[in-house]
């Protein structure tokens, strides 16, 4: 088998699972790996190539996972690619893993043919009734039971995906001992009352079109500061999340337009009965060239974030919030933004 795997969608949970459990694979058959975790902004795709081409002194295999794949589209980075797989191929060797991952649901077509259609795979978000049944199995590994209302609860109150969704419920393992039954109760005492303010729920605050951008500003600053001030507080997620969310908004929209706003689609597509009210209300803000322009004004605030580091990550930031609520995400100037 080729070593090179393209795992893509917005389920990063499950996407996430599949990749470490390739790495406890290889670690098991090599010992010692070289990990590398890029992302494709960051690096070209030969310093990458290079990385797994080279050897070390303190691991027997090299293992690399290439974050925003949907980013590789240049003709000489995918020969450059194209031409390390045909040498894998020739010279047989499996000490060199590739992993190629976007939160997108599809790359360019070049990239996605370099692929073996054995190592492609598309994580989708689940459909309610399977994150019930993840629920229940997640809680019933670790020793313990969940009533059927606990866990409605508890997808009304948590992000749609696996990774939220386990981080959240590993709070009850340190609330109650085992084989305790966690009840609607449980899940409104421990997640209510350790919740905390995350993107989404400054994207939840910034999509209710029944206030004047002026509040809205205001309560996203607020929020924003709460997060920073957290002991996690982390710029790049944090542009992750909003992007997550936008992301999400463009779909919806998407939907919108083709007819599709059906409650087939909707499931199919990871929008919960407690997502659609948000994300109906978000489209009466945004449309769609106004979510594109954000969309496109979140990965430039990304790069700007991993070149400056933390010293102008507040002010960036703070732009941001104000281009996305009262420009509709046009860029504005520092001192349009110091006049208010």
């Amino acid at each position: 088998m080729i070593p090179v795997f393209l795992y893509i969608g917005p389920e990063f949970g499950l996407r996430n699972e599949a990749i470490e459990k390739h790495k406890l694979e290889a670690e098991k058959k090599f010992g010692s790996l070289d990990y590398h975790l890029l992302y494709a902004q960051d690096v070209s795709v030969g310093e990458v190539i290079s990385l797994l081409q080279g050897g070390s002194l303190f691991a027997e295999a090299r293992f690399v996972v290439l974050r925003n794949a949907e980013l590789i589209k240049n003709k000489e980075d995918i020969e450059i690619l194209l031409n390390w797989i045909n040498g894998i191929k020739s010279q047989k060797y499996d000490d060199a893993y590739l992993f190629l991952v976007s939160d997108e649901t599809s790359v360019d077509k070049k990239l996605e043919n370099l692929i073996p259609k054995e190592n492609k795979q598309i994580f989708w978000e689940m459909f309610e009734n399977r994150k019930e049944e993840w629920l229940f199995s997640f809680f019933s590994k670790n020793g313990y039971k969940i009533q059927e209302e606990a866990v409605a609860t508890i997808l009304e109150m948590v992000e749609n995906n696996t990774e939220a969704l386990r981080t959240e419920c590993s709070r009850f393992f340190l609330c109650f001992e085992k084989d305790h039954v966690i009840t609607e109760d449980d899940v409104e005492n421990i997640l209510a009352h350790n919740r905390e303010e995350s993107p989404f729920t400054l994207f939840n605050a910034i999509s209710d079109y029944t206030k004047p951008d002026s509040v809205k500003l205001e309560n996203a600053l607020s929020i924003l500061q709460k997060i920073r001030n957290s002991k996690e507080s982390n710029g790049i997620q944090f542009i992750a999340g909003i992007t997550w969310c936008f992301r999400k908004l463009k779909l919806w929209q998407e939907l919108n337009s083709n007819g599709m706003l059906n409650e087939f689609e909707l499931k199919k597509n990871g929008f919960s009965k407690k997502m659609q009210p948000q994300y109906k209300n978000a489209s009466r803000i945004w449309d769609y060239k106004q979510t594109n322009k954000i969309l496109g004004l979140l990965a430039q605030v990304d790069i700007q974030l991993r070149q400056s580091g933390s010293s102008l990550e507040e002010n960036l930031l703070q732009l941001m919030i104000y281009s996305i609520i009262i420009k509709k995400g046009e860029k504005i100037n520092t001192l349009e933004y110091e006049k208010l």
